[in-house]
């Protein structure tokens, strides 16, 4: 049933989350050192990235699902619905990247292949696999849009005010026609994928005791 809680993950679920989270904040660490080597101090300008700001905030889900899961705590449901809002965003970045824009970008190439490859299919494996969440009620679909549309309104302002932009498509220079188009594709996109998410979030698939064996082992709520 849509909203139910979702059931307890195993701690080693946990460490696996965790794992993988503090091993993507260091690469974005990284990532972000050399852009001072270079001359790329702006630390807004850096987290300004689509793909630099979802990785670091689904990293960031990511630790904290890990710790509820090594206290034995189920997800809140909030929590479950933050998760497919990231998955979601971390496909839309894959689809964009590989597909729509391949290639594109200044970051080193296994950099690159990092956030816009290995992430977004470890975060669509963990959503599909580990049966830690329930069934995302339909009526909720549109929380997929929240975040990125606060995103675009910012570097929409930004490009109109100081002239940066993350990427070339979101240039003012386009003019108001192709940027509205440009956002309702995005939009578009977000949508059919959050659509992809909230249905698998129906799948029963993977190791059934991800939950269970915690359920049995640990009193909790």
């Amino acid at each position: 049933m849509p909203d139910a809680p979702a059931p307890r993950p195993s701690r080693t679920i946990g460490i696996a989350r965790i794992a993988v989270g503090l091993a993507v904040i260091t690469v974005l660490v990284h990532t972000y050192l050399l852009g001072i080597s270079a001359g790329r101090t702006s630390l807004i300008d850096y987290v300004g990235y689509f793909t630099n700001l979802t990785s670091l905030l689904t990293s960031a889900l990511f630790l904290a699902a890990g710790a509820l899961a090594l206290r034995g705590r189920r997800h809140p449901l909030w929590v479950s619905y933050a998760r497919g809002v990231a998955v979601t965003c971390m496909l839309l970045v894959a689809v964009i990247y590989n597909l729509v824009v391949p290639g594109t970008g200044s970051a080193p190439v296994w950099v690159s292949v990092v956030l816009h490859a290995v992430f977004p299919l470890l975060v669509a494996l963990d959503w599909l696999l580990i049966r830690d969440r329930p069934a995302l009620a339909w009526r909720h679909l549109w929380v997929v849009t929240v975040y990125p549309l606060v995103w675009i309104v910012v570097v929409l302002i930004r490009g109109a005010t100081d002239g940066w932009v993350p990427y070339g498509f979101l240039l003012p220079s386009h003019g108001p026609a192709v940027l509205a188009a440009h956002v309702a594709g995005l939009l578009a996109a977000l949508l059919a994928l959050g659509a992809l998410v909230w249905l698998t979030s129906r799948l029963r698939v993977g190791d059934a005791s991800a939950g269970s064996a915690a359920q049995s082992q640990t009193p909790g709520p």
